[in-house]
């Protein structure tokens, strides 16, 4: 191999430029069964979006699934069934982040906040998450999010507390950065329009620059993935070759250099399209039917 394509390879990862998608889909198979950090836990059936009340046989189900493949779960909310997510992945051996999903309507996150407060007191929470985005989104202010953050933290003093956010959010507000006991950085090639040749170098400096604004606090990443369909943003072009190219470097870099990543996601979810376009519903390691999907 030329120095020229070694260079590359040294930015890009082994599997972007020199496999077809046949030896992907192998080695796909061997990355999942060695197992993952963390999963971003995905439980609505098809049909069902956020406001229907989950069902415990449905989060069991899903829990089986994935149960041999992660170390860690991560939930997004602790209300409208959300809050058996913990309990249950916690009797099945998995550690978990539990987050609590806060908006702009203010009763809501009350009890979001008092069902993870709950949740932590007995046990179920290895790390909390408040909020997820809040700030990208604009639903609260960073003074209103800081209310909550240090009231957990008041109230939880032995389990780590983050807040989850784009990457760079943590440069841009300090006080936000400072409030957390470790940072939760969401980092996304794909949506800043980034090509699979070069996406692991761009998630590399992502992760870099909330390093440098964290001080010594750790950093985990709390979502990274790449769709297997929908709309092209720019130069990031979905295809079921470009997401097993992006799973198994982010895998790859993940064991190498002792990351923790939790991949986004467990399986397709429909309900994502009205949010997200037809991009939304398919970030899935398993399809919308519980199929493993490479």
């Amino acid at each position: 191999m030329s120095g020229s394509n070694e260079k590359i390879l040294a930015l890009t990862g082994i599997n972007a430029l020199y496999k077809n998608q046949d030896e992907l889909v192998s080695l796909f198979h061997e990355t999942l069964k060695t197992g993952m950090h963390g999963i971003c836990f995905s439980h609505y059936l098809e049909g069902q979006q956020p406001g229907t009340q989950l069902t415990e046989d449905q989060i069991r189900e899903r829990i089986e699934i994935i149960k041999p493949y992660t170390n860690w779960v991560r939930t997004f909310s602790c209300t409208e069934g959300n809050e058996l997510i913990p309990r249950i992945a916690h009797e099945k051996g998995l550690k978990t982040m539990v987050g609590a999903w806060l908006g702009t309507n203010e009763e809501i996150n009350e009890r979001e906040i008092a069902n993870l407060i709950q949740l932590a007191k007995e046990g179920y929470a290895d790390i909390i998450a408040i909020g997820n985005e809040v700030m990208y989104r604009g639903d609260l202010t960073e003074a209103e999010l800081l209310v909550y953050i240090y009231r957990v933290k008041n109230e939880i003093p032995n389990i780590p507390v983050g807040y989850v956010d784009a990457y760079y959010e943590f440069e841009n507000r300090p006080n936000i950065t400072k409030a957390c006991d470790i940072i939760l950085a969401n980092c996304y090639p794909f949506w800043e329009g980034c090509s699979i040749e070069y996406s692991l170098l761009y998630m590399k400096d992502m992760f870099n620059r909330a390093v440098k604004a964290s001080g010594d606090k750790r950093v985990i990443i709390t979502e990274t993935g790449w769709q297997s369909k929908g709309e092209e943003i720019y130069g990031a072009e979905h295809s079921v070759k470009n997401a097993l190219i992006y799973f198994l470097n982010t895998q790859k870099w993940s064991k190498e250099e002792d990351i923790d990543i939790f991949y986004f996601s467990s399986f397709d979810e429909s309900w994502k399209i009205s949010d997200e376009g037809d991009v939304g519903a398919y970030w899935g390691i398993w399809d919308k039917d519980e199929n493993l999907k490479f």
